[in-house]
């Protein structure tokens, strides 16, 4: 097949590309906007392979989408484009409105025309698959609660988004639904947990945690520490995305966990702890953590119920979040000069944000 896989050179995106050149036989056509976040270091390893390409686009942009699909003329698209730092939306939902949510449209609305003439074999074996979040969900209810039954996250839960970037997320959601019911666009939908694993942006928790660990910075905590997310190997999900693009039915939506549940300060000891044995200091990285204000609408718990995936397609997450979690810290250990370079990227598009708002 030719796959085109929008935000390519970001966290999942890259993964997913690594995968699919080095794992299968296809063609893919990367197409980023190249924000802040997006970086086409993590693709090193393919970037030589002839059956890859970049294209530098923001789907924003609908011409250079029609452009691009004329031109590639794919068999599938994988939509991973998409703004996704919960903090930078509460401070700055514009962005997210426009990348998420009219970004989506205007790929759904290229990609739907693009299909529409396309002769009668190609159109039945075309597919756009929409890859979202957990966090379209809102929240689930905690341990610490009274009426708490240990409830998960199925395909049927009701979107209930507490920020700006889970609203904009289950926007883009509802947007590729209604392609498949009204213009009968073949579309898959996946809605994921909490990823971690190589080449993850340094904004994010686990990068977080390890990076300024290693550097003796503070290791920030929101609150008490006390939220719940479900963690999943980035490598276990790109794995279930190809799955589903091959075997998934169309108008179905599959949720993709890694069955990890852990409390965000449970989570960082863990890190913490890991870290001592692998790089020991005088004391442990552990005196570095201090809790800060909690998020705006900070959601308390995700989890996922990955049944559907495993009972209809066979899948489920390779690793444990030991395995995980293990690979990760390593990787990170052996990527310094990366995740530098990544944060100091991450500290400019900070700095312009807050100078703006």
């Amino acid at each position: 097949m030719k796959i085109l896989v929008t935000g390519g050179a970001g966290f999942i995106g890259s993964a997913l590309i690594r995968y699919l050149i080095q794992h299968t036989s296809h063609e893919v056509l990367n197409v980023d906007k190249l924000t802040y976040a997006g970086n086409l270091t993590s693709l090193t390893d393919v970037c030589n392979d002839p059956r890859y390409r970049f294209v530098q686009i923001d789907i924003v942009d609908s011409q250079a989408l029609k452009q691009t699909f004329a031109t590639f003329q794919p068999d599938a698209v994988m939509h991973l484009a998409a703004e996704s730092h919960v903090d930078r939306s509460i401070l700055a939902a514009d962005e997210f409105i426009q990348t998420n949510i009219v970004g989506t449209f205007n790929l759904l609305d290229v990609a739907r025309r693009y299909w529409a003439q396309l002769p009668a074999d190609k159109q039945s074996r075309f597919r756009f698959q929409h890859i979202s979040t957990d966090e379209v969900y809102g929240d689930l209810p905690h341990p610490n609660d009274a009426d708490f039954t240990g409830q998960l996250f199925s395909e049927t839960t009701p979107y209930a988004p507490s920020s700006p970037y889970a609203a904009s997320k289950a926007a883009s959601d509802h947007l590729v639904n209604a392609w498949c019911r009204t213009y009968g666009l073949p579309i898959l939908m996946t809605n994921c947990s909490n990823n971690y694993g190589p080449y993850h942006f340094p904004e994010k928790l686990i990068p977080l945690t390890i990076l300024n660990a290693l550097e003796q910075k503070t290791i920030p905590i929101y609150g008490k520490g006390t939220q719940i997310r479900d963690w999943l190997y980035v490598e276990d999900h790109v794995e279930a995305l190809y799955l589903v693009l091959q075997q998934g039915h169309i108008g179905d939506t599959y949720n993709i966990g890694g069955h990890n549940e852990v409390e965000n300060l449970q989570l960082v000891h863990i890190l913490c702890d890991t870290l001592d044995k692998l790089v020991p200091q005088s004391t442990s990285y552990k005196t570095l953590i201090r809790h800060v204000d909690d998020r705006l609408g900070h959601d308390r718990r995700y989890a996922i119920d990955a049944s559907k995936i495993h009972k209809e397609l066979g899948w489920k997450p390779r690793h444990t979040l030991e395995q995980g979690l293990q690979k990760t810290i390593k990787w990170v250990i052996d990527h310094r000069a990366w995740c530098i370079a990544a944060a100091q990227r991450k500290s400019a598009a900070v700095d312009t944000l807050y100078s703006s708002h």
